[in-house]
């Protein structure tokens, strides 16, 4: 007798197998009510209005006060007054860009400045003042040079310690080439990398060409550097030849891989 067949196999499996129970429906996301969400719009409303009403309107948080750091030479009363800080104005209002261009633009001395709000009342100059790495003599006054090669005051004494550049290339063909302005760069980059001994002792930095620059020290002192190339190795060679012949009145470094001193 033959057996069942596949199909009537799984039919019958299909009755003694337990029926599966029906998946869960998801429930429904419930949406915020109508009135909910005016409630909120009004909220958030009046929250923005407010917000800009502090800022703006109210007497709470208005420039009240300047503050001046980093100043040396300059006074804070000297920057606060070129500043122009509109006192009473929203301090959410002041133009910070607009106050540090004002300052570079009437205090040449200042090489940079940040300016910046402390709430709840004030402003903030943070200054950097540049510094005088060269002097050029006009009359019975000197400019100012700074690292940069920048000439950016004018002064009737002479700050301590800072050389006196003498500028006279006359009509030779290194200023007709480069200019006197890349002449005083020139002259800054060497005082610039000057070991600090020397850099100290040194009265006169003297320019006669793009590859002629040599320094008057004390005591009658001289050093004939060349150009401003090379000056870290012409630093070192020039601290080493001080120190071997501590009584000579000149010294040559602007070939320094073969350096000379004379009038031991």
């Amino acid at each position: 007798m033959a057996g069942p067949t596949t199909a009537q196999r799984g039919k019958a499996q299909q009755k003694h197998s337990p029926a599966r129970p029906p998946r869960p429906r998801p429930e429904a996301r419930r949406l915020p009510s109508r009135r909910t969400l005016i409630v909120t719009g009004v909220l958030a409303l009046l929250l923005a209005a407010g917000t800009v009403w502090a800022l703006y309107g109210s007497s709470w948080l208005r420039a009240e006060q300047v503050r001046t750091t980093g100043v040396d030479v300059l006074t804070p009363a000297e920057v606060e007054a070129a500043a122009a800080v509109p006192v009473g104005a929203p301090l959410i209002s002041v133009d910070t860009d607009a106050i540090a261009d004002r300052l570079r633009q009437k205090l040449p001395r200042i090489d940079s400045v940040d300016v910046v709000r402390s709430w709840p009342h004030g402003i903030g100059l943070k200054v950097t003042e540049r510094q005088p790495v060269l002097l050029v003599k006009k009359g019975a006054k000197f400019i100012e040079v700074d690292a940069k090669g920048v000439r950016f005051a004018t002064v009737d004494k002479s700050p301590g310690r800072v050389p006196l550049l003498e500028l006279k290339p006359d009509q030779s063909a290194s200023l007709r080439r480069f200019g006197s302005a890349r002449l005083v760069r020139e002259a800054v980059r060497v005082a610039g990398e000057l070991p600090g001994g020397v850099a100290k002792d040194t009265e006169v930095v003297r320019v006669t060409s793009y590859d002629s620059i040599s320094l008057q020290l004390t005591r009658g002192r001289t050093v004939n550097w060349g150009s401003g190339e090379g000056g870290p190795v012409k630093a070192r060679v020039l601290t080493a030849l001080m120190k071997a012949a501590p009584k000579a009145g000149h010294f040559d470094v602007s070939a320094p891989t073969a350096p000379s001193v004379s009038g031991s």
